[in-house]
């Protein structure tokens, strides 16, 4: 069953104390820094998945750049500069334990698409970095992700795996 979801960007006043995804850490965030980084840091970016007025998930993104030697794809490679590029950092996703399965990731993703457009067309972006638990690896490889072994956040069990998606890509997709 498909939830019917509205995506927007997090409000000061948005209700996130009784959301659970089921994972501590990404509970955390959006509870007590999803805000902080948007409202007062400026650090990047929240979009809530509403369900009426619940919140149903929660996508975190921010600008960032990779390396040309990391990116995967070896055509986009060739045709890129020897430094950084744009990207559209993935920091964060999360949708609520209750509605898990229905579609809310999918939404929140398709959110995060447009964006990832509409900064290649506004400032550049060569594609999506998202930094995947290990247990949503699948997820993103079913969309067209693929992982970065070069790039590594950490090497602890459980560090995020970094993973990357083509604008080319990402504009097929839409």
């Amino acid at each position: 069953m498909a939830a019917t979801v509205e995506v927007r960007s997090l409000q000061p006043g948005d209700d996130r104390g009784g959301f659970s995804c089921g994972d501590p850490q990404l509970d955390r965030f959006f509870q007590h820094y999803a805000g902080q980084n948007q409202f007062r840091l400026h650090l990047a970016v929240t979009y809530v998945a509403m369900a009426g007025t619940h919140i149903a998930g929660f996508a975190t993104v921010a600008a960032a750049s990779v390396e040309r030697a990391d990116v995967p794809e070896d055509t986009l490679r060739r045709r890129m500069p020897a430094y950084p590029l744009p990207v559209l950092r993935l920091a964060r996703l999360g949708v609520d334990t209750r509605l898990q399965g229905t579609g809310v990731g999918r939404a929140l993703l398709r959110h995060v698409f447009r964006i990832a457009l509409e900064q290649r067309d506004t400032v550049g972006c060569v594609g999506i970095f998202a930094d995947a638990k290990p247990d949503a690896i699948g997820f993103y490889e079913s969309l067209g992700f693929v992982s970065l072994p070069g790039v590594r956040e950490g090497m602890i069990h459980g560090e995020p795996q970094p993973m990357f998606l083509p604008i080319a890509t990402v504009a097929a997709t839409l």
